[in-house]
């Protein structure tokens, strides 16, 4: 279950260093892990392809405690690092576990799949186990999982990189274990090296970091938490507007029954068996319409989840279960019960003497009886009134969100592919950006392209970011301020023509700058602003990440990108060369191997021109997978997603309820 289950996540995550501290020296958890999301190229089953995998250290599955549906977990053995690893990062094991989904897409279900290898990232792994259907590491689908650990030798304080799950001990609570792991901080900046230009531990103290430590609940739903409740109160008031129509409507019935129940009465029936009676009706009715309701909702959720966005979490589990039909009957009895109690007792007793006596006379109905019917009606009036103005706000704002600038033009025209360059097919930073150029070369060369770019991810893709400091060189810094974080963005010449963002100031990057290691950087419109007042004036800066890194000069100045949806503020942005000096300093390069290609063309979305792309990256090399084919209005659409089903759903209930008061005025 997920009790006592808590989550590491926010913008600057966990190091390995700063894991290892903390699994060792705390005093809250029962089990500690830690994972993260990347991607690898599988060959040799059918066309390359690209899959998700979770690399996962020792406890991540201990603590969750999911035992996998076939096999095995990872050993200790299968956590042992490979030595030639990067630094400060694991090796890649030998072995690897399946998802269900994956188990049964590529290999038919196949049990014997157990001790067959795969071949991963052109290197063989075996498959030791299949993880239960419908399981994840915490929010994160997957379709191969691998074991990750860390040499000690080689690890330093920096290289925030890791999200964390602890099983936290009976007893302790979410803010003691946030308060443990406040007192290992000094342990954590102490026991480890910098590397050779990397700062010192005292600027992490200076940055005042504060573990971020939350349930797993709240992890996983997150802000969709206040999504559901804006759906839940609309769906709230449409049943309450119902129930006040059928309550106007039994209130009717009850006074058209006035003589037949005064005959009952006449005849010996008892004020309370003339209720009970009238009660057994009302939740007749009631359970008719809950079984109703119920099929109704069985069809109606299937249209739900096709329409639903695709970022709202488990959205394709949501099913009516036991717990869903219990609810429903109880909501259906308790309606049937309180609603029909209202006409009971108003026309029982002593009323219905008054009917009997004025039998056979024609009389319009009492004041007292217009008032109540007219309240019920106000009442449904009211709250339609209010879903529909909620309804006409949603739709404006949502029309708003549309004219906003997100970065880039005609998205419906720009084609995105991913392609990920394992160590394996280039094992040399320069060569894997060689690489990527002449797949860039191929792709400029079809017909009907005008401009081909790529970048370590494209705005509103939901990727995992790299957030740093970043420091001006003519920009003093009072004792004890940290400059903030700042988005790190990874981009090759060209890219910001083709996605259509605009310079402002300066210009793009170089070729002869990318593979002349040249100390060169973007900036975004407001960071540039935000440090010297204009976009302007930024050209010709300089600026490094941290103290005792090497300067790298300002040459051009983009408009403002909203990298996480239009509804959101525009991140201040550092854009750096896709091959670049590491923190390890000049001659310890690296590059970015997993990049999304931009292509601008007409024909973007097309299965021909689709094809056309397939056929130019194959030819450079047969062995990348083209992943992720989707043009940028489909992404643009998908960041859009949860504000339009808000929309939708709101004007479904608006609309339902103006039908209901219009039934019920009528």
């Amino acid at each position: 279950g997920a009790a006592g289950l808590a989550s590491f996540r926010d913008n600057l995550r966990l190091s390995p260093s700063m894991y290892l501290t903390y699994a060792e020296h705390n005093n809250t958890f029962q089990s500690l892990g830690v994972w993260n999301p990347e991607r690898a190229s599988v060959t040799g089953l059918a066309e390359p392809e690209q899959v998700r995998v979770v690399a996962v250290s020792d406890g991540v599955l201990e603590t969750l405690g999911v035992a996998p549906a076939l096999g095995r977990w990872f050993s200790h053995a299968d956590q042992v690092p490979i030595a030639r690893a990067p630094v400060g990062f694991s090796g890649r094991s030998n072995t690897v576990m399946l998802s269900y989904g994956y188990w049964r897409r590529r290999f038919g279900g196949d049990r014997s799949v157990i001790g067959r290898n795969i071949t991963v990232d052109q290197r063989p792994r075996q498959i030791i186990g299949v993880m239960p259907q419908g399981f994840r590491v915490v929010d994160a689908e997957f379709d191969l999982m691998r074991p990750q650990a860390f040499d000690r030798d080689r690890l330093i304080l920096a290289g925030f990189y890791l999200n964390g799950i602890a099983r936290l001990k009976p007893g302790v609570t979410v803010k003691q274990a946030n308060a443990d792991l406040r007192r290992l901080l000094p342990t954590w900046m102490d026991s480890w090296t910098n590397g050779p230009v990397a700062p010192s531990g005292r600027i992490y103290e200076r940055w005042r970091i504060t573990p971020v430590l939350r349930s797993l609940k709240q992890e996983v739903v997150g802000n969709v938490t206040d999504l559901l409740w804006v759906v839940m109160g609309t769906i709230g008031l449409v049943m309450l507007i119902a129930c006040a129509n059928v309550t106007n409507l039994l209130l009717v019935r009850a006074e058209v029954r006035q003589h037949e129940l005064a005959l009952r009465a006449a005849l010996g029936a008892g004020a309370a068996r003339i209720v009970g009676a009238m009660l057994v009706e009302s939740l007749m009715l009631g359970l008719a319409g809950g079984v109703l309701g119920l099929g109704l909702a069985y069809w109606g959720l299937r249209v739900l989840v096709a329409i639903g966005p695709g970022n709202l979490p488990r959205l394709a589990e949501i099913s009516i279960d036991p717990r869903v039909l219990a609810f429903a009957v109880a909501i259906s009895v308790l309606a049937g019960l309180v609603l029909g109690l209202i006409p009971a007792l108003k026309c029982a007793g002593p009323r219905i003497a008054l009917a009997l006596r004025a039998a056979g006379r024609t009389a319009s109905l009492s004041r007292e009886r217009h008032r109540a019917r007219s309240l019920l009606v106000v009442a449904q009036v009211a709250m339609a009134l209010v879903l529909l103005v909620s309804s006409g706000l949603m739709i404006r704002t949502f029309q708003a969100l549309r004219t906003v600038d997100p970065g880039f033009t005609h998205p419906e025209h720009l084609q995105t592919v991913e392609i990920d360059t394992p160590p394996s097919l280039s094992a040399e930073p320069p060569r894997v950006t060689r690489t990527q150029n002449e797949i860039l070369d191929k792709l400029a060369a079809i017909p009907g392209v005008t401009s081909v770019g790529f970048a370590a991810s494209m705005p509103m893709e939901g990727r995992e970011t790299n957030w740093d400091i970043i420091v001006a060189q003519d920009k003093v810094y009072p004792a004890g301020e940290i400059p903030p974080l700042r988005l790190y963005q990874y981009v090759s010449p060209g890219f910001f023509h083709t996605a259509g963002t605009r310079i402002i100031a300066g210009r793009e990057l170089t070729w002869t700058e990318v593979y002349g290691l040249r100390p060169v950087v973007l900036l975004s419109e407001n960071l540039a602003r935000e440090m010297w007042g204009a976009a302007s004036a930024a050209i010709g800066k300089r600026v490094r990440e941290f103290p005792g890194a090497p300067w790298s000069e300002v040459v051009g100045v983009v408009q403002d990108v909203r990298e996480n949806g239009v509804q959101n503020k525009a991140p201040e942005i550092v854009y750096w060369p896709t091959l670049g000096n590491t923190l390890f300093g000049p001659g310890s390069l690296d590059a970015v191997r997993a990049v999304t290609f931009a292509i601008r063309s007409d024909r973007a979305g097309t299965a021909s021109f689709l094809n056309q792309v397939r056929q130019a990256v194959w030819s450079v090399n047969a062995s990348l997978p083209v992943a992720s084919v989707r043009t940028m209005q489909e992404i643009y659409d998908q960041s859009m997603a949860r504000t339009s089903f808000t929309l939708v759903m709101l004007a479904i209930a608006g609309g339902m309820a103006l039908v209901l008061g219009v039934v019920g005025i009528y």
